[in-house]
This record gives C-alpha cells, sequence and structure tokens, in this order.
C-alpha cells in the first residue's frame, strides 16, 4: 500500500495581459528600462542634488573649495607661465613663482583671520581700511614714491622687488565701508530717500574711481564701477535712478576712452584675428592663438609656445590663454565652472542671510570677482577690450592676490554665520575634555554588564 499524496495546488500560469509582457520583465527586444524608470531617475537626482545644496553648510563648503582649487590651480600655472619671462630677464626659473606662493601663504593667513573675525569687528576696520586706501592711492601721485608699471602708474615702491598696488585695496574698502554706510541708514529707514542712497556713497566711490584714472588704470575703475552697482542694487536702488546713474557712468566711460588713443587701439581689437597695423592688436591675437593652439585637452603642461616670448604677460593678464593652450578647453572649463560654483555660494549666502551688512558685503565680494573673471576673460577670448586686470586668485600678483583671498575669507565668516550653519558646525566640532570623555566612559560602563565570574 502507498501513503496519499497530499493535494498540490495548481500553479498560476503568467501570461502577458493586453496591456504589454509581463510586470518585471523587460519586452523581448527591448534594450533597456523603460522611458519612465530613466526620467524617476532623473527626477530623483535632481531632488537629491536639490536636497544636498539647501543644506546649511553648502555654501560654506563651495567657497572653501572653490577658492582653494583656484588658487592652488593658478600656483601651478604661473609657474609654469613664468618660466620663460624669469629667464628672459636673467632671474631664476621659479622667480615668479616663489613671489606668489608667498604671496598665497600671506593671503591664507589673512583669510583664515577674516573667516574667524566677528562681524562687528569687520563693520569696525571698515573706515580705517577706506581712509588708509586713500592716503596710499594719494602718495601714488608723489614722485619717487609712485612707481609706473607698464604706462600705469598705480603702484608703491617699498624698495627691491617689491611693489604695492593701492588701488586692489580700495576694492576691498569700498565693499566694507560701502555695506556697512548702507546697513546703518537701512536700520534707521533711510534708503527709501534717493539722497540717502547716493550720498556719500558714490561720490566716495568717484573719488576712488578719479584716483585710480589719475595713474591710467582704467580696468580697475571699470571693477570698482561694477562693485558699486553691485551694492546699489543689492541695497535696493529703484529702476529708474540705477538706469540714470548708470548711464551718467557709460557716458563717463565713452569720453574717457575717446580722449585716448591707446583705449581705442584696444576697442578696435575685439573680434581681432590679425595684429593689424604696427601690431596694435599682438595681444589679442596671439592670445586667441594660444587658445586654438590647446585643442580639447591642450598640448601638455609647461608646453606652451606662446609665452617663449610671443605672448606678452603670459603669467598675469593672459594666464587663462596658457592655460588654455596647456590644459585645453577641458582646463579653461575647468576654471569657469570653479568661478561660477564661486559666483553662486556667494549669492547664496547674500540672499540668506536677515542682516543687512552681510549681504551687501557678500554681494560687494561677489559682484567683485564675478565682474573681474568676466573682464579679464572676455579680454582673453577677444569678445571685451583688453583692460589689463589680472584673474582673480589666479593670475600673478601679490596685491591683487592679498585682498581678494581676505574677502573670500569675509565669505566664508559669513557662510559660517547662517543660524543652521552655525549648529552644524558646533555639532561636528570635536570635544575634548575631562567632562565629556567622563560621560562617554560612564556610559559604556552602564552598556557592560559585569558576569559573576568576575569576567567582562
Amino acid at each position: 500500500m502507498t501513503a496519499d499524496r497530499p493535494a498540490t495546488r495548481p500553479r498560476k500560469r503568467v501570461t502577458a495581459g493586453p496591456a504589454g509582457p509581463a510586470r518585471g520583465r523587460p519586452a523581448a527586444g527591448s534594450s533597456g528600462p523603460p522611458r519612465g524608470t530613466a526620467l524617476g531617475g532623473l527626477r530623483t537626482l535632481h531632488t537629491r542634488a536639490r536636497r544636498a545644496w539647501d543644506r546649511p553648510l553648502t555654501a560654506y563648503y563651495v567657497i572653501l573649495g572653490a577658492s582653494l582649487l583656484i588658487i592652488v590651480l593658478g600656483l601651478v600655472m604661473v609657474y609654469s607661465a613664468s618660466q620663460i619671462k624669469a629667464l628672459q630677464s636673467g632671474l631664476a626659473p621659479s622667480y615668479f613663482f616663489r613671489k606668489q606662493l608667498f604671496a598665497a601663504a600671506l593671503g591664507g593667513v589673512l583669510m583664515l583671520l577674516a573667516a574667524r573675525t566677528p562681524i562687528k569687528l569687520h563693520r569696525a576696520l571698515a573706515y580705517p581700511l577706506l581712509a588708509v586706501s586713500v592716503f596710499l592711492m594719494c602718495m601714488v601721485q608723489v614722485p619717487g614714491i609712485g612707481v609706473a608699471v607698464n604706462g600705469n602708474q598705480n603702484w608703491i615702491s617699498f624698495g627691491g622687488p617689491f611693489l604695492l598696488q593701492p588701488s586692489e585695496f580700495g576694492k576691498l574698502a569700498l565693499v566694507l565701508w560701502g555695506a556697512d554706510l548702507l546697513a546703518r541708514k537701512r536700520d534707521k529707514r533711510l534708503l527709501t530717500q534717493w539722497k540717502h542712497l547716493l550720498v556719500p556713497l558714490v561720490p566716495a566711490a568717484g573719488v576712488l574711481i578719479c584716483l585710480i584714472m589719475m595713474g591710467g588704470d582704467m580696468g580697475t575703475a571699470i571693477i570698482v564701477t561694477a562693485i558699486l552697482f553691485g551694492v546699489l542694487w543689492l541695497a535696493g536702488a529703484p529702476t529708474r535712478l540705477f538706469v540714470g546713474v548708470l548711464s551718467v557712468a557709460a557716458a563717463i566711460g565713452i569720453l574717457l576712452i575717446k580722449s585716448s588713443a591707446n583705449r581705442m587701439s584696444r576697442l578696435a581689437c575685439i573680434g581681432a584675428t590679425d595684429p593689424g597695423p604696427n601690431d596694435q592688436c599682438w595681444q589679442a591675437v596671439h592670445g586667441i592663438y594660444a587658445l586654438a593652439n590647446g585643442g580639447w585637452f591642450g598640448s601638455g603642461l609647461g608646453a606652451s609656445m606662446e609665452k617663449w616670448g610671443e605672448l606678452p604677460e603670459p603669467h598675469t593678464d593672459f594666464i587663462f590663454a596658457i592655460t588654455g593652450e596647456e590644459l585645453g578647453l577641458a582646463g579653461t572649463l575647468s576654471v569657469l565652472a570653479l568661478f561660477a560654483a564661486l559666483g553662486y555660494a556667494g549669492i547664496r549666502v547674500a540672499g540668506r542671510t536677515e542682516d543687512p551688512f552681510v549681504r551687501y558685503a557678500a554681494g560687494g565680494v561677489t559682484t567683485w570677482v564675478t565682474a573681474q573673471a568676466v573682464v579679464n576673460i572676455g579680454a582673453v577670448l577677444g569678445l571685451l577690450p583688453i583692460a589689463g586686470v589680472p584673474l582673480p586668485l589666479f593670475s600673478y600678483g601679490g596685491s591683487a592676490l592679498l585682498p581678494t583671498m581676505f574677502a573670500i575669507g569675509l565669505l566664508i565668516a559669513f557662510a559660517r554665520a547662517e543660524p543652521g550653519a552655525r549648529a552644524a558646525l558646533a555639532m561636528r566640532q570635536p570635544v575634548f575634555g575631562r567632562k565629556r570623555a567622563g560621560v562617554r566612559w560612564k556610559t559604556m560602563r552602564r552598556r557592560v554588564k559585569k558576569l559573576p565570574s568576575g569576567e567582562r
């Protein structure tokens, strides 16, 4: 006899319905997931990126990381672009690099001090810094003290190779002083009147611009004007007033350009592909040649041909062209992406704060760095006239690097001052001390039970 077998349930046959194949199985001949899945993945990625950007410390890390990467890459390119220039001048190949490295180290100290200094102390330093900057800019015009470089007398000599350009510190002074002035007037509800909005901010900026133009440096004057308009825009200047002041500034700029043959020749070199008569567009054209020689990925670090005497100022105003020749389109796009990230993070800091001083100062610094980068890169690409301004944090020049790194420290301090960022940084700081260590030790003892035999 055999035991009865237990009854078995009939298996259900899975068949494809009229709507398509069985659920979870791709259709025959399909090469990937359905279209809806790909769109869902993109939405998920966008949601995660948005959440990551909305975190309290995102702006802090972006400003710190982007600025440090720009400085480090700038040091590498200064070393590569300045070797031939140094040898032609009878100097060591690393002469300009060592000076830039020293300026970067000193600037790092200034950036750390600015990031750790309370905002109230920054506001207290605004007026002394403006007074010192104006005094030094006046001393530039004193014979025997002021020094002319490349036709512009905007430098002070301290003996030997040490030169100082006070107008670079004037940018920082205008940002701090203008932000403090407008913040005080906002607290008193005076910014609704146009005279309080413009006076004394516009006359003070006009004094700085006049002192700069006395030395012939129109590029720096353009950057100071951009800072002025950036701060006025953040202060809520009416559109009619903003357009009126901008029209007056544009008219003055056109008059200054037409009054100088050198500036008119630079304006005529926009988009030039030939050096022209008397090689007046030599620098602009060879900047384009350098970018064209780089191709997609460049000729290699140190392998530039234009820096062998063909391109003037390869380590200062036209270092972006050497970067394109040696690192290619990939290298130039990386530099642009870093500046874009730095500018966007600065805008975020200015937009998320409730402190008017922080908003105006962060907006002024962001306008300063981004406007100067646009003017420099636009000149290299042949889209703008050559203004003679360095690429911030990247080009050679300690006078430009030191105040810019201090300004980046300001942005870091403002990003750290946000309530959410302050709480997040406090949670991440390691706690040292006997009290906290004792609490951890007691907690561990409570978790470990002692066995009857005395073992643990």
